[in-house]
């Protein structure tokens, strides 16, 4: 059996931009310090809410190694690497490697999409040219491909490095059934900030999270909740920050959750287009729900 990368909260953590685009490392390593300090359980950099699709190639590797160096082993550093093309996802999980990332974090190919052979045979191809442990990462509301629970255990079984999935569907029925097929054989992870202790319940490890950026001892204390066996006290911390949850997906992650960051006082920039400013009253709406939850007075 395999350690787990990590129990808990992990944040997906955004990538700050100066506003002519260019990354902000002062300001990225001044969040990644109140992350650590505040309790995330590890650090997934250039996943979807680091705008990993907008970076070149190269930015992407230097943002995965600064964030590596700044990590500096206190807690897992996982690298979003995923590609909807299987050489660029082993170019980008070579590098990560390379940058002395703990793990990397694969999406399923989005856009060509893939049938459940062409699943099995790109995250197949994508963890055997690296050693360190594969994520997968299934989100078929951004991809438009779901990766069937047989195709994720069938991965886990025949291929050493690849130990755990990040559930994104919403669909908690298949993760039941996912989690009844894997009996162990595959750490799960919510993907879902509104769904940490449902999955928690099934047998998951924690959340890679969106709501971790802007509370993350609050994100970290549902999952230790019940991890600590208080499930009562994970349920109430869970449902207090449901409001907040809804309000950082009222427009598509990660503009909302961008604009909570600059409201808390992180420079975390703009957005890299297509990705736009949020709309006044949306805005309103996240700025209420930040003051709802403590974060905003």
């Amino acid at each position: 059996m395999h350690t787990p990368i990590f129990k808990g909260a992990a944040v997906a953590i955004v990538t700050p931009f100066y506003e002519d685009g260019s990354v902000n490392y002062d300001a990225f390593g001044e969040i990644i310090e109140d992350q650590i300090k505040n309790g995330t359980d590890a650090i997934v950099v250039c996943g979807t809410t680091g705008e990993a699709s907008t970076l070149s190639h190269e930015e992407h590797l230097d943002v995965i190694e600064y964030c590596v160096k700044k990590v500096n082993h206190r807690v897992p550093v996982i690298a979003g690497t995923g590609s909807n093309a299987t050489d660029t996802a082993i170019y980008l999980s070579k590098g990560a490697e390379d940058r002395g990332a703990d793990a990397v974090l694969l999406v399923s190919p989005y856009y060509n999409k893939a049938t459940q052979k062409g699943l099995y045979l790109h995250f197949k191809a994508t963890a055997d040219a690296i050693k360190i442990p594969c994520i997968l990462y299934n989100v078929p509301g951004r991809t438009g491909c779901n990766i069937a629970p047989a195709t994720a255990v069938k991965l886990a079984k025949d291929t050493e490095n690849i130990v755990a999935i990040k559930e994104a569907s919403g669909n908690i029925s298949q993760i039941a059934k996912l989690a009844a097929l894997a009996d162990g054989c595959l750490d799960i992870y919510s993907g879902n900030d509104d769904q940490i202790v449902p999955i928690m319940a099934l047998g998951g490890l924690g959340v890679i999270s969106v709501l971790s950026n802007v509370a993350p001892r609050q994100t970290h204390d549902i999952c230790q909740a019940f991890l600590d066996g208080d499930v009562k006290k994970a349920a109430k911390l869970q449902l207090e920050a449901i409001d907040l949850c809804d309000s950082l997906f009222c427009e598509v992650n990660p503009i909302p959750v961008k604009h909570a960051m600059n409201l808390l006082g992180f420079s975390a920039g703009p957005l890299r287009l297509p990705l736009s400013p949020m709309e006044d009253e949306n805005l309103a709406r996240l700025k209420k729900s930040m003051e709802n939850y403590g974060l905003l007075k």
